[in-house]
């Protein structure tokens, strides 16, 4: 909020809101919020957590959002802005950004401790492209350069310790895009693996690291 300049009564865009947990957390900030995820039962967890909050949710995706250019001061997507169609995306956020305005990314992820993250990741390449999927890929503020719509973005990183019971970081792995992606035979497998791994655990410890990318639109 303090590098975009943003405050109460400004005009807010929350791309991929999910059940509303970041929702919640500008909420007290008292943006004119809106909020939209392509989920229906999502947007419904939101308005059940946010209620009675003053927040515009819709259901929609962020590529059909129909609303004037100009329109908000601030984007910003927590874990979400990867899914959108990226001919699209930052094409249509830097069109939505009023003169001076900011797109805002936030991305997390887990570290598992050793030996369960390197365990882990073997398993993901063993059942999956043979680790293509691993190889480096360009950084969110690399990704906003080259589009040529950004001034440079602002970066920042902070992590924190945690545990989590075994049993979530199993569900939780299956809720990655890569595992997704695996057909029926790998997930299944990729599966066994991971409970081989993770029995007799009661819980693995890890890294929560978060990045937030930023970046103002360039004049027009």
């Amino acid at each position: 909020m303090a590098t975009a300049g943003v405050g109460a009564g400004d005009p807010v865009l929350e791309v991929g809101c999910g059940t509303g947990q970041l929702t919640g957390q500008l909420v007290p900030f008292g943006f004119a919020l809106a909020a939209i995820d392509i989920g229906p039962s999502m947007v419904a967890a939101a308005r059940r957590r946010l209620a009675p909050a003053a927040v515009d949710l819709r259901v929609t995706a962020f590529e059909d959002l129909d609303v004037p250019a100009a329109s908000f001061a601030l984007v910003v997507s927590a874990t979400a802005f990867h899914w959108i169609d990226p001919d699209v995306g930052w094409a249509k956020a830097a069109h939505l950004l009023r003169p001076g305005g900011w797109l805002a990314v936030l991305g997390t992820r887990e570290v598992y401790d050793e030996p369960v993250g390197p365990a882990v990741r073997d398993l993901y390449v063993r059942h999956g492209d043979g680790g293509a999927w691993v190889a480096a890929a360009p950084s969110p503020a690399d990704t906003l350069a080259a589009t040529g719509l950004f001034e440079p973005a602002v970066v920042r990183t902070a992590a924190e310790r945690d545990a989590l019971p075994a049993e979530t970081v199993f569900g939780l792995e299956h809720t990655r895009a890569t595992t997704l992606a695996f057909d029926e035979r790998a997930r299944a497998a990729f599966g066994a693996g991971l409970r081989a791994l993770l029995d007799g655990r009661a819980s693995v410890g890890l890294e929560r690291q978060t990045l937030l990318t930023m970046a103002r639109v360039r004049p027009s």
